[in-house]
């Protein structure tokens, strides 16, 4: 699985792990394991005019839907 390091709000280094990657609503997400705490993450992925990519965090709304698919995703893979 992939890995990489990412800084939070309090500038603190954080490990991920990628889970998977899925699609709702035109927007894909990410699906994280921090290696830090037992915590799964799903992130907004956004790519800037050169490509680039970065993730961007959801509010509870966004969240939640995305939760729903995510879990109807593992549920019809098992």
């Amino acid at each position: 699985m992939e890995r990489f390091e990412a800084i939070d709000e309090n500038g603190k280094k954080i490990v991920f792990e990628l889970i998977e990657t899925f699609g709702m609503n035109d927007s894909e997400y990410a699906v994280l394991n921090s290696k830090d705490d037992d915590y799964t993450y799903i992130l907004k992925i956004i790519y800037d005019k050169d490509k680039n990519m970065s993730l961007e965090g959801i509010d509870d709304e966004e969240l939640n839907s995305a939760i729903e698919v995510y879990e109807e995703l593992k549920f019809k893979k098992e």
